[in-house]
C-alpha cells in the first residue's frame, strides 16, 4: 500500500512535469481519441432524449473508467489468493510500471500549458492591435463567436477560459487522481469531454447532452471550490478573491465556473461576466467583481501566471493528501499496530 500511494505521488509529479515540458500534441492525442470514439457512438445512439443521452454518457465514460481499471489491475499485478496468504514481496519493475502509467495518465488528461499557450497567442495579438488574428485563435480557448466580440471583450473572453479551465483542465483532474488513481483520472477527463461535445444547451443536446453536463457539474465541484480557494492564496489580492468568490460565485449560471470566475476576477482585480454570444445564442450573464475595471489585454498574461500558481498548489496539495491518506489506511490495519508493540 504505501508503494501504491507514493508510486502516484511520484508519477503525478512526473506526468505535471510532463505537460510543462511537452503540452498537448498536435496529433494523436489520447483524449482525441476518445472525443472521436464518442461521436462515432453518438452517431448511432443520437436521439431527442435524455435517456438515449444518459446511455451516451454512461457507455463512453463509464467504458474509459473501466478499461483504465482494468490496466491499472494489470499493471498492480494478480492479489495473493486469499487474505491470509502472503502478499509478494514488491517487484520494483512492477513499482516503476505504477509510476510510469499515472504520469502517462496524469500527462493525457492534464491541458495547463496548452490553455496557457492559447491565452498567449490571443493576448499577443490584442496587445498587437491584430484583432483578426486574435479572433483566429480564441476559438482554441473557448466557444463563443468571436466576430461578435471587440478588444476587451476578448480579452475577457480568456481570462474567464482560462479560470474556468484551471479547474477543468488541471485541478478537477487533479483531485479525481488522489481519489481514485488512474481510473479516477481518466473518468474525470471522459465526463468533461463529454460535456464540452453535447452538455451545450443548443436545439440538438438540450436533452440529448443533460446526461453529461448534469454530470460534469457533479465531477467538478471539488476541483472548482479547491480551484478557487487556491485562486485566493496565490492570488495578488487575497481579500479582493475571497470577497468576489463570496459575493458572485453563486450567481454565475454555472454552478462551477462561477466560484473560479469570480475568485480569479476579485484575484486580479478586474471585472468579468456581462453579456455574452455562445453557441449560436446571446447570454446576459451576471458581472462578477463588478465595481473593478474591465479586462485589459495586459490582464491575459497575469490571469497565465495565477493559473500556473494555482495548478502547482494543486498538485501539492492533491499529492499530499494522496500520501496522508495512506498513511492513515496503514496505521489502521492489525499489523501496523502489532509491529508498534514489537518496538
Amino acid at each position: 500500500m504505501r508503494g501504491e500511494h507514493a508510486g502516484y505521488a511520484c508519477g503525478a509529479a512526473l506526468g505535471f512535469l510532463g505537460d510543462l515540458i511537452a503540452a498537448d500534441p498536435r496529433r494523436g492525442h489520447p483524449v482525441a481519441a476518445f472525443g472521436r470514439a464518442a461521436a462515432a457512438v453518438e452517431r448511432r445512439l443520437w436521439r431527442d432524449h435524455r435517456g438515449y443521452g444518459a446511455a451516451h454518457t454512461v457507455l463512453c465514460a463509464g467504458g474509459a473508467a473501466a478499461a483504465a481499471a482494468l490496466l491499472q489491475r494489470a499493471v498492480r499485478g494478480a492479489a495473493p489468493a486469499s487474505p491470509s496468504a502472503p502478499s509478494a514481496s514488491p517487484s520494483p519493475l512492477r513499482g516503476g510500471a505504477r509510476v510510469a502509467l499515472t504520469a502517462a495518465t496524469v500527462w493525457a488528461v492534464l491541458g495547463g500549458t496548452s490553455l496557457g499557450r492559447e491565452a498567449r497567442a490571443v493576448g499577443g495579438a490584442l496587445t498587437a492591435g491584430d484583432l483578426d488574428v486574435a479572433r483566429e485563435r480564441l476559438p482554441h480557448l473557448c466557444g463563443r463567436d468571436p466576430q461578435a466580440l471587440d478588444g476587451p471583450q476578448m480579452a475577457r473572453a480568456v481570462v474567464e477560459s482560462v479560470a474556468e479551465n484551471t479547474s477543468d483542465a488541471v485541478v478537477g483532474a487533479l483531485v479525481w487522481g488522489a481519489l481514485g488513481g488512474v481510473p479516477g483520472l481518466v473518468a474525470f477527463r471522459a465526463v468533461n469531454t463529454l460535456d464540452a461535445m453535447v452538455g451545450h444547451k443548443s436545439p440538438r443536446y438540450r436533452r440529448f447532452g443533460w446526461a453529461a453536463a448534469r454530470l460534469d457539474d457533479l465531477a467538478g465541484w471539488p476541483g472548482s471550490r479547491l480551484t478557487a480557494a487556491l485562486t485566493v492564496l496565490a492570488g495578488p489580492d487575497r481579500r479582493g478573491a475571497l470577497r468576489a468568490w463570496r459575493a458572485d460565485g453563486g450567481a454565475h449560471p454555472s454552478p462551477n465556473a462561477g466560484p473560479v470566475e469570480a475568485s480569479f476576477a476579485g484575484a486580479l482585480g478586474v471585472r468579468l461576466g456581462g453579456t455574452l454570444a455562445y453557441g449560436g445564442r446571446v447570454e446576459h450573464r451576471p458581472v462578477l467583481n463588478g465595481a473593478a475595471p474591465p479586462v485589459a489585454a495586459d490582464d491575459i498574461e497575469r490571469a497565465v501566471r495565477l493559473s500556473r500558481r494555482v495548478s502547482v498548489l494543486a498538485l501539492a496539495t492533491t499529492v499530499t493528501v494522496r500520501l496522508v491518506a495512506g498513511a492513515a489506511l496503514r496505521a489502521r490495519q492489525p499489523g501496523s499496530r502489532r509491529r508498534r508493540r514489537s518496538r
